[in-house]
């Protein structure tokens, strides 16, 4: 008997578009043998709508809809309700795959909604997804294992009003250039590089907008290696690994997204050993965490010192024809379709 499988998609954070892309890749690629899919789709001011078809996604005039779909707390009543004017369905579901990226799609809050519901999903739990959108949190958690990461500085929103105060204490501890991000955001939305006390100040404030936590980071220079994993969080199977080659100074949004230039490289050379020390970081970070289904962890090997830094983790990573996730289990044989059948088999006995 055929599961069904509610697929969500875009969402109100800045990464939205890219959402869109991945829960289309996502759809094309479900087996239909053993899944029906109910799409739905979450409109940036935060509607929740029911999706007649993958064209629709693909087109975006899904957001013209007006059938409501709303997702019950109620764990006596599994499903959604699909609301049309004054018309009423309920529809069972037995697996939610939450394809959503950044700020309320992959820190915790849609998680907590859907083990409210005890639906089961795929990706990460509440605690996971919350600690690695998180980047100032995860960087405490990762302090604990031993793994080299860039030093740091926390600046918080409202500090920002004695912004020399903020300036200062960065500039004592960190050299220039220092990386200022947002702690909670995506796709490398409101991250700046400052190579001077004028830019730290337009950095800081630039991040403010995205977030009230502020995390100020030392550079390292070296190449940009990503890992994928995989697993129940027990066992824990970990991709090769792949490189990004920046068109920009840094990967940022528009580097990654709208730069043909840019380029990823599935299983670059690297100094003897090193792929397995990636390997054997990002499962120890991913347990750590307390990680489950699938997540993709960042890394730096330094120049120079060819030593591994952790960079940040992401546990909804995108599934676009671009993405690094599904390109490094291809690499190793496991093609999307395969891939996403994997997910919802996690999914399905996380409970």
């Amino acid at each position: 008997m055929k599961k069904t499988v509610a697929i969500i998609f875009g969402g109100q954070s800045s990464e939205h578009d890219v959402s869109c892309v991945s829960g289309a890749t996502v759809i094309r690629n479900m087996d239909a043998e053993r899944y029906d899919a109910l799409l739905i789709g979450i409109t940036k001011d935060g509607r929740w709508l029911a999706v007649d078809s993958l064209a629709s996604v693909e087109n975006g005039s899904w957001k013209k809809g007006t059938k409501t779909a709303i997702v019950s707390p109620d764990r006596s009543r599994k499903g959604v309700y699909l609301i049309d004017g004054d018309k009423v369905e309920f529809r069972a579901v037995d697996i939610i795959f939450p394809v959503l990226h950044g700020l309320y799609g992959e820190d915790g809050t849609v998680q907590g909604l859907f083990t409210l519901a005890g639906i089961p999903y795929v990706g990460c739990g509440v605690l996971c997804s919350a600690v690695s959108m998180d980047k100032l949190y995860t960087k405490i958690v990762v302090d604990t294992l031993g793994i080299r990461q860039a030093k740091y500085v926390a600046v918080f929103g409202h500090e920002l009003v004695d912004m020399d105060a903020c300036v200062a204490r960065v500039e004592e501890k960190l050299p220039y250039p220092v990386f200022v991000k947002p702690s909670n955001a995506g796709s490398s939305k409101g991250v700046n590089k400052a190579h001077n006390r004028e830019e730290l100040r337009y950095a800081l404030k630039e991040a403010s907008y995205h977030d009230r936590k502020i995390l100020v980071e030392e550079t390292i220079v070296g190449r940009e290696i990503e890992c994928a994993v995989l697993g129940d969080g027990i066992t824990v199977d970990a991709s090769g690994v792949g490189e990004i080659l920046a068109a920009d100074e840094f990967y940022s949004y528009d580097a990654k997204y709208n730069n043909a230039e840019s380029k990823t490289v599935i299983g670059p050379e690297l100094p003897e050993g090193k792929e397995e020390e990636f390997r054997d970081c990002a499962r120890r970070i991913f347990r750590a965490l307390d990680g489950f289904g699938l997540s993709r962890v960042d890394f730096f090997l330094e120049k120079d010192t060819d030593e591994v830094v952790f960079n940040e983790i992401n546990t909804l990573p995108g599934f676009t024809a671009i993405s690094m996730y599904p390109m490094l289990w291809g690499a190793k044989g496991i093609e999307k379709k395969e891939l996403i059948t994997k997910l919802l088999e996690l999914a399905a006995r996380r409970n």
